[in-house]
């Protein structure tokens, strides 16, 4: 029993760095950005106030998070659609491959956020890489850089991995025998990824559909370089408030707007991805 105590002290020591640097940079900010949220500064200092919170529901605002929610909807279906098919066919490769294939994928996410989407600028520019192509196969040149294709082109392109490597994930731990014996009792392939291979890889489509929208719906960094400055993302908006603009307060209130929606998008993925676990577990049945 003392020999349990002491090392169950010692652990608790071992996690004071990680609480505090918690505090300093999680619970600190984020106090922070409550309080600049229900504060304006005034002649006589901070005064408590509701009016950056009426400013979120102007109709502008909305409209820029409803294209913000669009564009990273969209972008987590077109990962869904080109990365579940990747996935899959790297977990039938041979194990001694699977790993090779991975590092391949994932290569390009070892180079610089900003290098990664500033090359597309010169691929989908109006001179750029795609147009040069279309003009040798007598194809008129397409305006895609600057709109709002180019940015969710732009967020496909990077948060596409963060959708295929938890689908592998389940999809390498699948047990085969479950393939093997729905195929001996005459189940065909589309009835077999319909009835096992799907349901047991839904987990997995969850954690990427939240590894995927969160990231998406707050990117600045994409609609900046891509869009051009045409296209407004809500993250665009508290960017501009905090460093160009210089309302804390506002920029502060739209932060905690929108960590509200995102906190109730995850608890939804949470409660839907552990039914899709408790069905995946029951499919026989």
């Amino acid at each position: 029993m003392k020999m349990s105590g002491g090392l169950t002290k010692k652990r608790s020591i071992f996690a004071y760095p990680y609480c505090i640097w918690s505090a300093i940079f999680i619970v600190i900010p984020l106090l922070l950005v409550v309080f600049y949220s229900f504060t304006k500064q005034g002649d006589s200092g901070y005064v408590f106030t509701l009016e950056n919170y009426k400013l979120v529901f102007n109709p502008l605002n909305w409209k820029v998070l409803y294209r913000s929610f669009i564009l990273a909807g969209g972008a987590t279906i077109l990962c869904i659609v080109v990365g579940y098919p990747v996935a899959y066919l790297i977990s039938k490769l041979p194990v001694s491959k699977r790993g090779t294939y991975i590092l391949l994928f994932i290569l390009p996410m070892w180079m610089n956020f900003l290098l990664r989407t500033y090359a597309w600028v010169a691929i989908l520019g109006r001179n750029g890489l795609l147009n040069t192509f279309l003009g040798f196969l007598g194809i008129p040149a397409v305006t895609i850089l600057y709109t709002n294709y180019a940015v969710l082109l732009g967020m496909v392109y990077n948060f596409l991995p963060f959708m295929v490597l938890p689908i592998y994930t389940s999809l390498s731990k699948m047990d085969d025998d479950l393939i093997n014996a729905a195929k001996d009792l005459g189940a065909n392939g589309v009835t077999v990824f319909r009835k096992i291979i799907f349901p047991l890889s839904l987990p997995g489509v969850f954690s990427g559909v939240t590894m995927v929208f969160m990231p998406a719906v707050t990117t600045f960094a994409i609609s900046r370089l891509l869009g051009g400055g045409r296209v407004m993302l809500v993250g665009d908006l508290i960017e501009q408030q905090f460093t160009v603009v210089g309302d804390w307060s506002f920029g502060s209130a739209v932060s905690m707007c929108l960590m509200v929606i995102i906190l109730l998008s995850m608890a939804f993925m949470s409660k839907y991805e552990d039914g899709a676990e408790k069905e995946g577990g029951g499919f026989l049945f």
